[in-house]
């Protein structure tokens, strides 16, 4: 199946809740009404109860119980709130093949996304947008897994002989996960800025590029699965991308020093797991 048959039929693309996207919209306006979209996500019962679950964890140290998706634009910001919908929407939008790990996929993502958050103010990058870029970095896996699962099983028979995924997509398919990330992402109106750090965070050359946002993604996507390697802070440091990390501004000197500090990281989305 070519790139554009992926998307050619409505039914293959998932469909996220309404307040959902007009979240994502408010990534592109600078003049919107905070209580009016807080009100608007009020309506839909499913996703304030996820919503508000998330608020209350120990992971945003309020010191009060959020009863109200008001009170949670208020007490976390509505930046944060807007991450908390955005993960309940699209991690219950997203559908997955009979056998699919569907709770390792989000946990691996989220984690990243955790990272990608702990990373950003060390590049000046907006936290938040560093999460959503990582929370939907491989959300273009899913969707392959979806559509093409036969395909999917021999692509991943030679990822585990030795392969990388987005080389062997490409190989095999003609189009990697990344690419098909980044069309659902401006599909669902998200702003460039995420959808290119969807598509690029892969990329062999992107030291070469200007896509500080993917650069942060790949350092983020690095760091993750040498903590799935149990790899220690100095081994972590042995094959550092050093040079992306430098290309994107990153200070490097204070963010490598504060390592330790990601092993364990939390993301504050535990909570969407036990739903999955």
């Amino acid at each position: 199946m070519n790139f554009a048959s992926l998307f050619d039929h409505s039914q293959n693309l998932p469909n996220i809740p309404k307040v959902v996207q007009e979240l994502i919209d408010t990534f592109n306006q600078s003049d919107f009404d905070m209580d009016e979209i807080a009100k608007k996500i009020s309506l839909d019962p499913v996703l304030t109860a996820k919503v508000l679950r998330l608020a209350n964890c120990a992971h945003y140290g309020v010191s009060r119980t959020i009863s109200s998706t008001t009170d949670a634009s208020v007490l976390l910001g509505f930046s944060t709130l807007r991450t908390l919908v955005l993960a309940s929407g699209i991690t219950g939008a997203m559908q997955s093949p009979p056998g699919f790990n569907r709770k390792e996929f989000w946990r691996d993502n989220f984690a990243v996304a955790a990272i990608a958050r702990w990373l950003a103010p060390y590049c000046k990058i907006n936290a938040e947008t560093a999460f959503t870029c990582g929370m939907l970095h491989s959300i273009g896996e899913l969707l392959i897994e979806l559509i093409l699962p036969q395909e999917s099983k021999k692509i991943h028979a030679t990822v585990d002989a030795g392969g990388k995924l987005a080389e062997v997509q490409n190989a095999m398919l003609g189009y990697n996960y990344a690419e098909v990330g980044a069309e659902l992402a401006t599909r669902w109106k998200f702003p460039d800025e995420i959808s290119d750090g969807i598509r690029h965070h892969c990329d062999e050359n992107l030291v070469e590029l200007d896509q500080p946002l993917a650069g942060l993604i790949h350092i983020a996507l690095y760091i993750h699965n040498s903590h799935k390697m149990a790899l220690n802070a100095r081994e972590i440091l042995k094959d550092f991308p050093l040079e992306l990390a430098r290309s994107i501004n990153m200070d490097t000197e204070q963010a490598l020093a504060d390592l330790e500090s990601t092993d364990g990281i939390e993301s504050g989305m535990d909570l969407l797991l036990e739903d999955i």
